[in-house]
Parts: structure tokens; C-alpha cells; sequence
């Protein structure tokens, strides 16, 4: 049994010495327990954006004009975004991930609108506009009009053919050496330069693409 008495022959309770500090020190104060903290709530400050959830695909909008509705209901819009112009089907608010296919008489009037709405700079407009006003070549008979690139060891192209009867389609195609498969269509928007659209499309009208298209 702990004694009562401590080693200045007082009770334990009664000594300021021996007791200070312990549960018998009257000066003691008690200790508050400390309540769980709670998770602090985010607050949305005007003029920022939320960073999307997982698995959720941000699309990217600006200035735009467009072609159609076509059968389907879907329309082509041109579209000036960051670093460049965007082709691609829209199907109401949604962006579809497939190559753009057009008449090939909208082409004209896409860039007509554009320039109407100042929609691109002028240099961009205006090779767009030189593009579609070039004369096919004497004896030329091309199956498609190609811009290519390079991407490493990657070849690209981004090539206007026709599809179906009085349509063209604007979409990438890619090479990887050594895979054997030859070229593959990359069935998606196409998000390029001004620069390398008037090139497929100045190589499509010279080639007889565009006027054998929209002669169907």
C-alpha cells in the first residue's frame, strides 16, 4: 500500500512541495480535451475555374463558325482555339470524336463567315481564301490533298479526300516506321495551324479533289 504521509512527515495532500504538479495540487488547473477538428469547407472564389473531376473531359470552346445541320444533325464547326484552328463535328453541345466530313461547297463559305466575323488574322484568312481559289492542275488527278509533317520518327499527314457523294473529309493520318500497317486514319477533330489547312486544301484544288467533289 502507498503511504499517506510523504518524506517531510505530512500528509501527501497537504505538502506544497510533494503535491505540486499532481492531482493533489489544488492549483492545478484541468485539462479541456480537445474536441475533433472538423474538415474545413472550400469556398469557390469568383473568377476561378473548378479543376475538373477524374474522368471527366474538359472541351475547350471559342469563337467558332460552323456548317450544317447535316442528315445526322450534326454540324462542322471551324474553330479558333489556342494555338491554332479546330475542324470538328459538333452534335448539339457535344464534341464527337470522329474526322469532320463536310460538303465540299460549305468549305468556301466556312472561310467566307470566317472572315466575315474576323474569326482569324488576316494572313491566316487570307492563305485559307488563296487556297480554295487555286486552279487544278493541267492533267492532275490526285486521290487526295496532303499537308505533311513530322512528328520524331513519325510521319503525319493531314489530308482532304472526298467521301460519298459531294463530300470531303479533313483528317489526320499518321505512319509509324516499322509497323507495317502503312498509313492510319486518326478518326478524330483535327486541331492544326492555319497554315497546314490551306496547304492540304491548295493541294486538294490543284489536285481536281474539290471540284470533282463538289461537281457530284
Amino acid at each position: 500500500m502507498s503511504t499517506l504521509f510523504c518524506r517531510h512527515n505530512r500528509f501527501t495532500a497537504d505538502c506544497p512541495i510533494c503535491s505540486k504538479g499532481t492531482v493533489l495540487d489544488p492549483s492545478r488547473k484541468p485539462e479541456r480535451s480537445r474536441a475533433a477538428r472538423q474538415p474545413t469547407a472550400k469556398v469557390k472564389r469568383p473568377g476561378r475555374t473548378s479543376t475538373a473531376a477524374a474522368g471527366e473531359a474538359r472541351v475547350v470552346t471559342g469563337p467558332y463558325v460552323s456548317a450544317g445541320p447535316y442528315e445526322d444533325g450534326a454540324e462542322v464547326r471551324l474553330e479558333k482555339v489556342p494555338g491554332g484552328v479546330r475542324l470538328a463535328v459538333w452534335q448539339g453541345r457535344s464534341l464527337e470524336r470522329r474526322a469532320p466530313v463536310l460538303a465540299a461547297v460549305d468549305l468556301r463559305l466556312l472561310v467566307g463567315e470566317a472572315r466575315e466575323r474576323d474569326l482569324l488574322p488576316p494572313r491566316d484568312l487570307d492563305s485559307l481564301e488563296r487556297a480554295l481559289e487555286t486552279d487544278p492542275g493541267e492533267g492532275e488527278t490526285a486521290e487526295f490533298g496532303a499537308s505533311p509533317g513530322r512528328a520524331g520518327d513519325m510521319r503525319e499527314e493531314l489530308r482532304v479526300e472526298p467521301v460519298g457523294e459531294g463530300s470531303v473529309r479533313v483528317a489526320r493520318w499518321v505512319h509509324w516506321p516499322g509497323s507495317g500497317s502503312g498509313w492510319e486514319l486518326q478518326d478524330a477533330p483535327v486541331m492544326l495551324p492555319a497554315k497546314r489547312f490551306a496547304e492540304a486544301l491548295r493541294a486538294a484544288a490543284r489536285g481536281g479533289v474539290l471540284a470533282r467533289a463538289a461537281a457530284n
